[in-house]
């Protein structure tokens, strides 16, 4: 007999956290229609509180290989779902998937109930949670990309460089360097949902925590929940004061300057690599 520790499986406290951080994207407007996806890999400890909800599907393939998260268990958003039903209809809208020995098959043991499989940008979530894992010594575990109104708006206005991105996101908000002092990178245009996106990322992501991607949206990773959405929402937001103030004229009278970046790295012992304050 397999016991369960909670009386419904949506009493877990890392589903409460998916469901919220969900829901928080959608009521900032970051997930029109079905637009963007979640992936958290769960401890090996919630796994085991909630194994007793497991009902294993067939096997599929993942269409990359992930041989160093072989094993794992990971709770993500549904193919098509919508981000507005996540919190009234999670079973419907999630599903944890289990990986197998070689990482390169996944099967649904929970959730999905009406049908459909997980979010179809599935290898960039994976092969991204394994870069991570292995940068972070398995720190991170939550893998968000959303469809952030400001930052898609200046992929059309800014080189597609990490430098100018990242230092003109640092330049407006004094927070910005403390919260992503490695900078962020940047991928041009690409489909979708495929191997070759997914390659591009999890190459930038082994030097950043965001990547954003040209006229689509932004990929970030983190810790848990909190640190993930607040590390998307502060760029997010340091991008629509940039709309902001480049909608009031083009040049900045004022601005940090590079002397005020180094003053802050020490102040706040954080690392600001050189190539951003060139």
């Amino acid at each position: 007999m397999i016991l369960r520790e909670y009386k419904n499986i949506l009493d877990a406290e890392f589903m409460k956290g998916f469901i919220r951080m969900a829901n928080d994207g959608w009521e900032l407007g970051w997930h029109e229609r079905n637009g963007g996806n979640l992936s958290y890999r769960i401890k090996p400890e919630e796994v085991e509180q909630v194994r007793g909800y497991f009902s294993p599907k067939e096997w599929r393939e993942i269409g990359t290989s992930v041989p160093k998260l072989a094993k794992e268990f990971f709770l993500v958003t549904g193919s098509g779902k919508f981000f507005r039903n996540v919190s009234i209809k999670p079973e419907d809208s999630l599903c944890i998937i289990e990986l197998d020995d070689k990482g390169e098959n996944y099967r649904i043991v929970w959730g999905l109930v009406n049908g459909g499989k997980p979010t179809s940008e599935l290898p960039s979530h994976l092969m991204n949670h394994e870069v991570k894992m292995l940068a972070t010594g398995g720190a991170h575990r939550v893998i968000y990309h959303a469809h952030t109104t400001n930052v898609i708006a200046l992929t059309f206005v800014l080189p597609l460089e990490d430098k100018v991105f990242t230092r003109e996101l640092w330049e407006m908000a004094t927070e910005c360097p403390v919260v992503f002092p490695e900078g962020i990178g940047v991928v041009p245009w690409m489909v979708p949902g495929g191997r070759d996106i997914a390659v591009a990322t999890s190459r930038l992501m082994e030097k950043y925590n965001v990547a954003i991607w040209a006229h689509h949206g932004m990929f970030a990773s983190g810790e848990d929940f909190d640190l993930t959405f607040g590390l998307m929402h502060t760029v997010e937001k340091s991008a629509e004061i940039l709309v902001k103030m480049l909608s009031m004229q083009p040049n900045k009278r004022q601005t940090i300057t590079t002397q005020d970046f180094r003053d802050l790295a020490k102040d706040f012992n954080v690392n600001l690599p050189e190539e951003f304050l060139e």
